[in-house]
């Protein structure tokens, strides 16, 4: 039988690479064209990818820090990336 926890931690790790990996892609994107539908778009990706890292760092069970951390300076540098386009 799977441990719960170590399951739960492995999909909240998932989901938050997948949600920053989307954001990442959409923000490059909106940012190469600086077409206002797709910066709202990338707006609104990155939201929910930093809105998943919150959750999973709420509710660190089991979860790996070094992964959190790396997560924390792509959002970081994305949302960066993302201000100065809007600029």
């Amino acid at each position: 039988m799977f441990n719960h926890n170590v399951n739960t931690g492995f999909n909240d790790l998932k989901q938050v690479e997948m949600a920053i990996k989307s954001a990442e892609h959409m923000v490059g994107q909106a940012t190469m064209s600086m077409d206002g539908d797709q910066l709202k778009a990338a707006t609104d990706a990155l939201n929910q990818a930093k809105h998943r890292y919150q959750e999973a760092v709420t509710h660190q069970t089991g979860l790996d820090e070094q992964f959190l951390e790396l997560a924390e300076e792509i959002i970081e540098r994305t949302d960066h990336q993302l201000k100065e386009a809007k600029k």
